[in-house]
């Protein structure tokens, strides 16, 4: 059977979870869309709780809800739909102290920003992320620019309490225009890089507590470097000190 009405209550269902956080939160559920995306959901294992898909890609995916082109393109967050769109279940992960070296991202506004970074930490071999009044990470806008980076690390979001008191005994290493010359930083084995906001960097409260300070020498006619950016450079140096 294919859907056909936008009324449908489980593509009204779907839609809210594309635009609501706090429905997101509340099903704890997410959104996959795009071929590849979907089938590298697959492959990683994710807890998928059901593929939508049109006529065309129904012959890819068992047990997935056929709709119409119009029912998925009112469902879609892509400019060019290409029919399919995973419903996924949230890992529930509860805070706890990292494993190895991880990095701390403190009200990252930018879903962009915040998926691109975890794109970089997954690339760069960063298991555990914790997060302090971010944007969701769970956002299609997120979900996309993490070019499915987010189903390979652990994401842990927290107050900013109860996150320092997870990473406790952790060296913490901030960004500082006055901090030591990355390049010429030697990281400790096991560290956390704390990434702050877009526009005021990391609150003071972390950057007081922070055991080591470091800059990205930069030109100067360049007075800052965006968050992902500065967080890929920082990501890789401390990784290949």
């Amino acid at each position: 059977m294919v859907i056909t009405s936008k009324s449908n209550p489980q593509i009204k269902e779907i839609s809210k979870l594309a635009s609501d956080k706090k429905f997101r939160d509340e099903l704890g559920l997410y959104l996959v869309e795009g071929v590849k995306p979907v089938n590298e959901c697959l492959s990683a294992g994710c807890d998928i709780k059901v593929i939508v898909c049109t006529e065309q890609h129904s012959d890819k995916y068992s047990d997935a809800v056929i709709v119409s082109d119009s029912v998925f393109s009112s469902i879609s967050n892509e400019k060019t739909p290409q029919g399919v769109i995973a419903v996924v279940n949230k890992p529930i992960n509860k805070l706890k102290a990292p494993q190895k070296s991880c990095i701390l991202l403190d009200r990252i506004r930018d879903p962009g920003n915040l998926g691109t970074i975890i794109r970089t930490a997954n690339a760069a071999g960063y298991d555990e992320i914790y997060l302090i009044n971010c944007a969701d990470a769970f956002s299609p806008k997120a979900v996309r620019a993490s070019m499915s980076g987010i189903f390979f690390v652990n994401i842990f979001c927290g107050e900013r309490e109860e996150v320092l008191k997870a990473l406790s005994g952790i060296p913490l290493i901030c960004a500082d225009m006055h901090g030591e010359n990355i390049f010429r930083f030697n990281a400790p084995e096991r560290f956390c890089l704390c990434i702050g906001n877009e526009g005021s960097g990391i609150c003071k409260e972390i950057f007081d507590i922070a055991q080591f300070k470091i800059k990205i020498p930069m030109r100067k006619t360049c007075e800052s470097l965006n968050a992902a950016v500065s967080a890929g450079i920082a990501m890789y140096r401390l990784k290949n000190n």
